[in-house]
């Protein structure tokens, strides 16, 4: 049995796990989540046997006294070959830290990760519902969702993908005049709760603009039901992504003349390329 440990947010949490999972996989072991077992409970995986405060629990005793290895991936410096040697060596044992890499076989497993990842009904229905009545999907109609990230993004990297309104809004804009024979709806999706519909629809009068405001699995799955994706560097929007091949532009700098069609790459492009 294999633990998967990690500490960090949601989307990170999932992605870590999944390099996890889709290792234990290929070597035909169980893999049990210690994050989801008691946080993020918006998932299939959540409600799964292996999955669960008690193993959580158990896991969690078991490694601090010792009785079960740990194969720490924290650094990114780390020996990853002899830690992947560790893990084959011992049948139960944690595995934590965010640098755990395991690209060829979460690509590989990746349809499995997603359904495991499936997000509850009880959050996709009603945002289903409202992007439904927005836009029925006509031909001429483009699904574009931007995600807004400020909060911690103030002092992560020193606030340089910390972007204010007006960033964003040349962005949209200049995906705007990049499909111009195209009725565009831009999906915000955001954790800070100054951003308002009314502003970014002023700002960008050439586009639908819609703000639900909604929870973390419903922005997640909003932006997954988008034909296409712009936002910084985060997890969050590559999950987003994953689940059906979005195309993405990945705003590294603030300059939106850098955004061009090419550059708007599928998930296992940005997969292998996490800031």
């Amino acid at each position: 049995m294999i633990f998967a440990r990690d500490k960090s947010q949601m989307c990170n949490n999932l992605l870590q796990y999944a390099h996890v999972y889709a290792w234990g996989r290929e070597h035909g072991r169980k893999v049990i989540s210690m994050r989801f077992s008691y946080k993020y409970q918006y998932f299939h995986i959540c409600h799964t046997s292996l999955t669960g405060f008690g193993w959580y629990l158990l896991a969690k005793y078991l490694a601090a006294v010792k009785i079960l290895p740990t194969a720490s991936f924290k650094h990114a410096d780390c020996d990853r070959e002899a830690l992947e040697r560790m893990m084959l060596r011992h049948r139960h044992i944690v595995v934590s830290g965010w640098n755990v890499r395991f690209y060829d076989l979460f690509l590989k497993y990746r349809q499995e990760i997603c359904d495991l990842f499936r997000i509850d009904d009880c959050y996709t229905t009603p945002v289903k519902k409202k992007m439904g009545d927005i836009c029925d999907s006509p031909s001429a109609t483009l699904r574009l969702g931007v995600h807004i990230r400020r909060g911690d993004y103030a002092k992560w990297n020193d606030g340089i993908y910390c972007y204010d309104d007006e960033t964003y809004a040349r962005h949209i804009n200049r995906f705007a005049e990049m499909h111009k024979d195209s009725e565009v709806h831009v999906f915000l999706s955001t954790n800070d709760s100054s951003v308002t519909e009314e502003k970014y629809q002023e700002l960008c009068p050439k586009v639908h603009v819609h703000a639900f405001q909604g929870s973390a699995p419903e922005d997640l799955f909003m932006l997954s039901e988008c034909d296409y994706l712009i936002g910084p560097p985060s997890t969050f929007s590559l999950v987003a992504a994953m689940y059906r091949d979005i195309p993405l532009y990945r705003m590294d700098t603030a300059d939106e003349r850098q955004m061009t069609a090419e550059r708007f790459q599928l998930f296992d492009f940005w997969f292998r390329r996490i800031i």
